[in-house]
């Protein structure tokens, strides 16, 4: 290869400035800005972790006294002051993330090369494979010994006040102790506040936040759970000291019914840490994969968790955390919103190897990449579960169609696949298409998912699968193949995928994906290989025909369609910029009518009380004013989709479905046409044979590694590996690159 191409060179650009040597001056005009919008928000996000970080010290006290003495002034009080210290720079950095998303626009894909030579990432080399965080990256790495430092630090600074404050007081020796365990247990309480502030960000789904930084949803959830922990860690660690120091003073039970108008209530506080105690029992490794309903329904208890929090504390001390817990109010009112419409299932089919392939209708103008994931309700199967799962089709694929694959596992699948199957059975015997698609009724969220299509960044690509974790990699496939075949920007050359599964039903999924027709003669243009390793079996089946054994189709094609809204996702920028900015908006114009029409005239001083009050105004702001732009947004969306209807015609979507029915209706497509692969039966993938084979052959470039699988495939590939290939390079050797594609939840 002529070119290498370095993993931290920029390779997607705007497809006009490549057409000219010198990129347009309305182009450099947009990098400066966005240049200058990045280093606000790194400058923003230094200066709010430095508050956090400083209010452990006596430096800190003395700047919050500063602070709120200088603020309070204003018509928001105390309260005010501190929200715009704590809670107030994360606001600004979703203003100017929404300012930079909008510079940006909309951008077609143009591939750059580069001359570099391959050089690692800290977000693509993992340096952690085994151990309680599972496989960690170096910058993941970084971010965990921030907040272990911050904690291991807070714990000394407030230990030591402490101890300060018992010198000062002649007190007994049992006083001294219970006073040490009710300043401890204080001091552990602000803590669990300070990392509170930033637990609700990893989980807002559809946040500008994970948008601005690329970080898709599937990924962040995992730093909610880590800082889940260490949360509920400490606000646990709060209740017990109080709890040992009332029982030594022999008056437990008063101070646990205690609520009072002014300071701590009590009660609140109590109710709020138990179903904190209930959501982190159920989100432990064998409660929530064996239960996942128990841990789906206990984790709704983070209502009354941040609402009886609020009771506990007050508003002044809330609102330290009020922000991020606000982006999240902001983003659920909105999925909320979406989720309400019923999406048309155009085909359900059950595939050999217990797998179900769903195709819903979605509107052309809903963008998405091959690795975006899409939350599912059958609300035939339960009104209040959803499930998430990776999108299984190419966006090029189809405009109004996207599929998703659904390894039968659990309950909820089971009944899945036993309804699909009955709804083929009635259609069979009485042809009845109507009645038949009236029996799955879904909605949907997202999709959700990196908004620029990582696996297009890499020339050379490995990707890893394990079981049902080959779903996403048909859609990164056909993407490819699509770009390819229209001449797109495409910049993967070589292409090796390693499939493990247990038995041989599954070879099926593979033989879906049409090579031949979706890009004639690829093999001229992509070096692509598959190798499948089938673990539980020795030799191939007896007849081929058993691979194709139990297929059963049920096609319910709508007649207009009801897509999926675009509200959540990868929506339109400039109407969910709009919806963000109206709610905060919003929030801060209730509190100032809040304060000068009702609390101050009536001077309202209850702590409790005024918390309600704030988590009202969250609550409210976001429907009152945010609440008209997503009708807007949703007017908007049906004259877009009825323009789309005219423009395209009727005879549009019918060929599609008809192409679709014919290609899906035995889900067989014939051997020319279908990927090619070669089959390792009773043998397991040995990834350090693999990739150092992979070294000699493709040289010293850069190699995109994504997995997709359980959990146990993750770890392994990283320590036996890219992580493993990566510390032990040589010269010319390649440098590879770690992701990973599954959802735990």
């Amino acid at each position: 290869m002529a070119d290498n191409h370095s993993a931290d060179e920029p390779l997607l650009l705007n497809l006009t400035d490549a057409e000219n040597e010198n990129p347009p001056r309305s182009a450099f005009a947009t990098a400066i800005i966005k240049w200058v919008l990045g280093v606000a928000m790194w400058l923003v996000l230094g200066l709010w972790v430095a508050v956090f970080f400083i209010f452990p010290s006596d430096a800190g006290t003395e700047l919050l006294e500063s602070w709120t003495s200088a603020t309070s002034g204003s018509i928001y009080g105390t309260t005010g002051s501190i929200f715009l210290l704590c809670s107030g720079p994360i606001l600004v950095i979703v203003f100017l993330a929404i300012a930079s998303l909008m510079v940006d626009g909309k951008k077609a894909l143009q591939l750059k090369t580069s001359s570099k030579y391959p050089r690692i990432r800290l977000r693509t080399f993992p340096i952690l494979a085994d151990g309680p965080f599972g496989v960690v990256s170096a910058a993941e790495f970084i971010g965990i010994c921030l907040f272990v430092a911050f904690a291991i630090w807070a714990l000394y600074a407030y230990t030591m006040q402490n101890l300060n404050v018992l010198s000062e007081l002649s007190l007994s020796s049992e006083g001294k102790w219970i006073l040490m365990l009710i300043l401890t247990g204080l001091r552990f309480a602000s803590i669990g506040i300070y990392c509170l502030a930033f637990l609700f960000l990893p989980i807002s789904r559809g946040s500008v936040l994970l948008s601005i930084i690329d970080i898709p949803f599937e990924q962040a959830t995992r730093y909610h759970v880590w800082l889940g922990n260490l949360t509920l860690l400490f606000f646990t660690l709060h209740g017990l000291c109080f709890i040992i120091a009332w029982a030594l003073e022999g008056r437990l039970l008063d101070e646990i019914l205690q609520w009072k108008d002014e300071g701590i209530a009590i009660l609140p506080g109590v109710i709020s840490l138990l179903a904190g105690l209930l959501m982190w029992v159920t989100t432990l490794p064998p409660v929530r994969k064996k239960n996942f309903e128990l841990f789906f329904y206990t984790h709704q208890l983070y209502v009354v968790f941040v609402i009886f929090l609020a009771l506990h504390v007050g508003d002044f001390i809330f609102s330290i955390a009020a922000g991020g817990i606000f982006l999240f109010v902001i983003d659920r009112f909105l999925r909320f919103c979406q989720s309400r419409r019923t999406v048309d299932v155009i085909s359900a089919t059950c595939l050999p190897g217990g797998s179900i392939e769903l195709v819903f209708s979605k509107p052309a103008n809903l963008r998405y990449t091959a690795l975006s994931f899409i939350f599912l309700q059958i609300r035939e199967l339960s009104c209040l579960q959803w499930h998430p799962f990776s999108v299984s089709s190419s966006p090029l694929a189809g405009r109004k169609r996207i599929c998703v694959l659904i390894k039968v596992l659990g309950e909820w699948t089971s009944n899945l696949k036993s309804k699909v199957l009955h709804m083929s059975s009635t259609e069979g015997e009485n042809g009845l298409r109507s009645q038949s698609r009236s029996k799955i009724t879904a909605s949907v969220e997202g999709p959700y998912g990196h908004e620029i299509p990582y696996h297009l960044m890499y020339e050379n690509l490995i990707l890893v699968a394990g079981g049902s974790g080959i779903s996403p990699f048909l859609a990164v496939l056909s993407d490819i193949l699509h770009l390819t075949n229209q001449g797109k920007p495409c910049l993967p050359k070589n292409v090796l995928v390693i499939w493990a599964i247990r038995k041989s039903n599954e070879l099926h999924l593979l033989s879906t994906l049409d090579t031949e027709s979706t890009c004639p003669n690829f093999s001229d243009k992509l070096d692509l290989e598959v190798r499948v390793y089938v673990t539980r079996e020795s030799d191939p089946p007896l007849e081929e025909g058993n691979i194709d054994e139990g297929i059963s189709t049920s096609m319910s094609p709508p007649s207009r369609g009801s897509g999926m809204s675009v509200l959540v996702g990868t929506g339109n920028r400039a109407w969910s910029g709009a919806y963000a900015i109206s709610s905060i908006v919003g929030f801060a114009v209730s509190m100032a009518l809040l304060d000068i029409f009702y609390i101050n005239p009536l001077n309202i001083v209850s702590w409790w009380y005024k918390g309600l009050l704030l988590v009202g105004c969250m609550i409210g702001s976001v429907i009152i004013f945010g609440g008209p732009v997503i009708y807007s947004w949703h007017r908007w969306e049906k004259r877009a989709v009825a323009a789309e209807e005219v423009e395209d015609g009727e005879n549009d979507d019918k060929s599609q479905q008809s192409a679709h029915s014919n290609t899906m209706q035995d889900n067989i497509v014939p051997k020319d046409h279908a990927l090619s692969w070669t089959t390792h039966y009773g043998a397991r993938p040995n990834f350090e044979e693999i990739f150092m084979s992979v070294s000699e052959r493709w040289g010293n470039v850069d190699i995109g590694v994504i997995v997709s699988g359980p959990a146990t495939l993750r770890r392994a590939l990283p320590s036996k590996g890219a992580g493993h290939s990566n510390l032990r390079r040589r010269a010319l050797h390649p440098v590879f690159h770690y992701n990973s594609h599954s959802f735990d939840l």
